[in-house]
């Protein structure tokens, strides 16, 4: 897959790049025919600077930011992103003036939890969502369910990658979009053409990578 890779740069940031492969690939809420590959960004200190900078302006100084929630391994980027909302003085409860970055767990049953020495890093907390790619809004709406469960206030949802621009009434803000990769289609399973013509899926993806099948 790695030989079939092909770049597309941001349209706003020409040192970023996210990378992507075709084929019949499945996630765990649909099929695919390109493989989105944004590991460089979320792995590499400079390009994951510049998608923090971008990420930056997509959240409103005037709204409350407390804690970022970083998904899929995307903690080197909110980093970066805390620390720039931080120059820019946005708003905050905190009462030690900065930002706290936190990844969830998932527990036996796959649920997104965070475990009692977290629970005040969401309790009352606004809350900055990041993920890395967004197909279905499923990953989205089941952390937007687990953060309201745990007390926080969900502020802003923000991914690097997004086929949708909201869901449940919930705006995403993104850095790179369908459009940014001609020809790409995301499927539900039961209406996947790759699989009504018996073309079997070449690989299980999600946002920490992928398994050949």
């Amino acid at each position: 897959m790695e030989k079939r890779m092909v770049k597309f740069y941001s349209r706003e940031n020409n040192k970023l790049a996210l990378h992507a492969s075709s084929g019949h690939f499945a996630t765990s809420n649909s099929h695919i025919n390109y493989y989105i590959d944004v590991t460089s960004i979320k792995t590499r200190v400079r390009e994951a600077k510049e998608a923090a900078a971008i990420l930056s302006t997509r959240v409103n100084p005037m709204s409350y930011v407390d804690t970022i929630v970083c998904m899929d391994g995307t903690e080197v980027i909110g980093a970066f992103l805390a620390e720039l909302l931080e120059q820019r003085k946005v708003l905050s409860t905190n009462i030690h003036e900065t930002l706290y970055v936190v990844e969830p767990e998932l527990n036996n049953s796959n649920q997104i939890m965070f475990r009692d020495n977290m629970k005040d890093k969401i309790a009352g907390k606004h809350v900055v969502l990041l993920l890395d790619t967004t197909t279905t809004g499923e990953t989205i709406r089941r952390s937007v369910e687990a953060i309201r469960y745990y007390g926080g206030i969900v502020e802003k949802v923000v991914s690097l990658f997004s086929t949708i621009n909201g869901i449940n009434g919930m705006s995403i803000d993104t850095i790179f979009t369908a459009e940014d990769i001609p020809g790409y289609q995301a499927y539900e399973p039961h209406d996947c053409p790759f699989c009504k013509k018996g073309i079997p899926i070449e690989a299980m993806v999600n946002g920490f990578g992928y398994s050949k099948l």
